[in-house]
């Protein structure tokens, strides 16, 4: 063989050695699913920390709302994605707890999601309809039990973090609600504010930015005590319902099989995000506090018990897809 075929024979192999090799990850845009419409809870964590993510990985983040379904499509869309580190969830306990509990006929199982890392919590804030004339949570519960059913509530979506509290705050007081899901917080919210519904357990960056206008008006915190977070507002304990606690998180996710090598780079840059003080100042605002996982595996381990405590409320609430 000649020297130019020995030069041609070389930059062929050069070629399809390149072409079998993979990309480093990350090499292309990020796809961050989202099972809630914009402006609600889980969308302001998402847009909050996805620019500094993107820096921290060196590729866009792209948020990608797919609400509905309680957030169980975002998480189906997920779980069946290439483990490849190029689709990610946001998900809190609704997706990873509470929907496989309440629904056996889920089209994804929560152990095709692969946990990274806790990245936010914060408590429900209880807000009413000014309209209503109820000021304190003693005025709520009085007004419940006047007229059973007649007040009617809105979340999220089934198996939601507001869905379940109010299902506890039902189950505790003794009370009827009518519930009213929505796709996403901010129309929950909405919902409200217009009144066509008359109460909410919502999420504190759904609640927060709309309390200050007057058209709606919050009453407590789902923690037992106040809440820096939210400093204005009692906790149920002092509101007259010592029993009621409840706080909700968000967590990051990827397709089971992703290579542990990803995963970190993943969980590397979520704690690098989170950490930045411009988004520890945003979520901040709207009563949402940064809470990092030291590990996959530690977020792993409070998945476990943190499950027990959603299901254990869902069947003892006898919470039921509407």
């Amino acid at each position: 063989m000649n020297s130019k075929h020995l030069v041609t024979a070389f930059a062929l192999a050069v070629l399809a050695g390149t072409a079998g090799a993979q990309a480093p990850y990350p090499s292309k845009p990020i796809r961050l699913v989202i099972g809630f419409a914009p402006g609600g809870a889980a969308d302001i964590v998402a847009r909050s920390m996805s620019d500094a993510f993107g820096k921290a990985l060196g590729q866009p983040v792209v948020v990608d709302n797919k609400p509905g379904n309680g957030s169980s499509i975002a998480a189906d869309i997920t779980a069946k994605a290439a483990p490849d580190g190029y689709t990610l969830l946001i998900a809190s306990p609704s997706s990873i707890s509470v929907n496989p509990a309440l629904n056996p006929r889920l089209t994804y199982k929560p152990e095709e999601l692969l946990p990274v890392t806790k990245m936010t919590t914060s408590p429900l804030v209880l807000a009413v309809n000014p309209g209503t004339g109820i000021r304190t949570v003693p005025e709520l519960i009085a007004a419940a039990k006047k007229d059973p059913g007649k007040l009617n509530y809105s979340t999220s979506g089934n198996g939601s973090a507001p869905h379940l509290g109010a299902a506890l705050f039902s189950l505790i007081t003794k009370t009827e609600m009518t519930h009213v899901p929505y796709k996403g917080g901010a129309l929950a919210i909405q919902s409200v504010m217009a009144g066509d519904t008359q109460v909410t357990f919502g999420t504190s960056p759904s609640v927060l930015p709309q309390a200050s206008g007057g058209r709606l008006r919050p009453i407590a915190v789902s923690t037992r005590e106040r809440s820096p977070l939210v400093p204005d507002l009692p906790g149920m304990k002092e509101a007259g319902l010592p029993e009621y606690n409840l706080e909700f998180w968000y967590g990051m996710f990827v397709p089971a099989g992703t290579p542990p090598a990803i995963v970190k780079k993943i969980f590397d840059a979520t704690t690098t995000a989170m950490q930045q003080p411009s988004v520890k100042a945003a979520l901040a605002r709207d009563g949402t506090e940064v809470s990092l996982s030291r590990s996959p595996e530690q977020f792993a381990s409070f998945l476990v018990d943190d499950g027990k405590f959603w299901v254990d409320l869902v069947k003892n609430a006898k919470v039921k897809v509407d």
